[in-house]
């Protein structure tokens, strides 16, 4: 019998919903028992196969159980070699900083730095600040709303999610707070080229003004595109408008890759598109080939930590580092990055073409294979730049007929109104065509049926 026969769904979601914190997320919305998974295709217990457009939130970026990844974790245990290691070097890890250091920005990689984290994003946000603020002697950050850098404590303070901060208590005292412009939803109100000149313009004068009330800071972080706060690309200009100011006021800038990096957006890394080189990268995610795995890059001139100074006891992941090289290793051999872009500009050309007959999607945006369709209230009253309310309540019941016809999809956003794509590099042009028609058929099912 096989692993579905022998599986009851039913009673495994019910034991799960028995057993497990009332923080699960994902479980909630998506009661998929998977069982199985090749490339972009989960098998669950209910005997169903399903598109995944998650791909464990970005971090499987050559899809599920791929066989490059999986050579280089059998040839791990084939070895013999040892699994756990503290810090210690092993060829294995040596292969891995090899690696990443060729694939690194030029201007960072010939100076660079490599710390290995706790096996999260999250814990890589947390030591670049902690590492800015003893390089600098300074405490203050400068974020954006609509940042998500994970759910620890400076992490979280960074985040703009004002309720996540809330649940957990932690205050952001100390972080200022800047725009993140976008076309759209313009926190400007103007939009364009003109928003982004008021970003660029806001932030200086912020930088330089002695009455602006915001005390130095130890540190600027961004991510290139904000994913959780509804696939928002940094406009590249701005992007470099930043890393003018920061280097001015000698203020380390801090990518946050986890999420962007390793070529999801059509670009080897998301600062790429603006070519802007930062002073540390947060990289996680892709990074270990589907297995936890966090990597803080710097500049070598801010290694001022005391020995121990940013620790944890799974920071050498030698199965996460294995799979890692040989994930980043097949996105360059095999031009993902270049694919990523092709295949993610086609579909944002099509779902925008789609967008005309169907108004529930308010914008299409994104990059490479990191799309955002931004769902709204078709029946409201467009604002002064043509943006209608989101409609958050319509986009969980797409999420839940892509869903019933075989597709996983989350959604994003300040809302949550988001759809949010995140297929693997290796997705095929077919696959492409059966998200596409598996989306927009959702939209019109939703938006027949669905009422604010």
């Amino acid at each position: 019998m096989s692993v579905e026969e022998l599986c009851d769904p039913d009673q495994v979601l019910a034991r799960q919903r028995a057993r497990e914190s009332a923080a699960r997320s994902y479980a909630r919305h998506l009661p998929v028992v998977p069982v199985r998974a090749e490339g972009m295709t989960v098998y669950g217990a209910d005997g169903r196969r399903y598109l995944d457009c998650l791909s464990g939130a970005g971090s499987l970026a050559l899809g599920h159980n791929h066989p490059a990844a999986v050579q280089a974790i059998r040839r791990v245990l084939d070895d013999g070699a040892p699994l756990h290691v503290l810090d210690l070097a092993t060829p294995v890890k040596d292969a891995f900083t090899e690696t990443l250091l060729s694939l690194l920005p030029p201007g960072l990689a010939q100076d660079a730095k490599l710390h290995f984290c706790g096996p999260t994003g999250s814990d890589g946000v947390e030591a670049a600040i902690k590492l800015a603020r003893a390089a600098t002697g300074r405490s203050g950050l400068v974020a954006f709303a609509g940042a998500y850098h994970g759910m620890t404590a400076a992490a979280l303070a960074a985040t703009g999610t004002v309720a996540a901060r809330n649940v957990a208590g932690v205050p952001d005292a100390g972080v200022t707070r800047l725009p993140f412009p976008q076309d759209y939803r313009c926190p400007y109100g103007v939009g364009g080229i003109a928003g982004e000149r008021i970003a660029v313009e806001h932030a200086r004068r912020l930088f330089d003004d002695p009455g602006s009330g915001m005390t130095p800071p130890a540190a600027m972080i961004v991510e290139p595109v904000q994913g959780e706060g509804g696939v928002i690309p940094a406009p590249d200009g701005w992007l470099r408008a930043l890393r003018t100011l920061a280097a001015e006021h000698r203020v380390p800038l801090i990518a946050d890759e986890v999420q962007t990096g390793l070529g999801r957006t059509g670009e080897l890394w998301g600062v790429d598109h603006a070519e802007v080189v930062p002073d540390m990268m947060v990289l996680s995610k892709a990074i270990g080939g589907g297995l936890p795995l966090a990597v803080l890059v710097y500049r070598s001139e801010y290694d001022v930590w005391d020995e121990g100074a940013h620790t944890g006891t799974f920071r050498g992941h030698q199965l996460a580092m294995a799979a890692g090289t040989a994930t980043m290793r097949f996105i360059v051999e095999h031009s993902l990055t270049e694919h990523a872009r092709k295949l993610g500009d086609r579909l944002r050309e099509d779902f925008a073409a789609a967008a005309a007959d169907l108004p529930a999607i308010g914008d299409v945006r994104g990059r490479g294979l990191m799309i955002g369709l931004d769902l709204v209230d078709q029946d409201a009253a467009p604002d002064a730049l043509g943006a209608r309310p989101a409609a958050p309540g319509l986009a969980r019941r797409v999420r839940a007929e892509a869903l019933e016809r075989g597709l996983i999809l989350e959604l994003g956003g300040r809302h949550g109104a988001v759809l949010r794509l995140l297929p693997p590099l290796i997705m095929t042009e077919l696959e492409a065509e059966q998200v596409r028609d598996l989306v927009l058929d959702s939209i019109t099912a939703a938006s027949a049926a669905w009422r604010p």
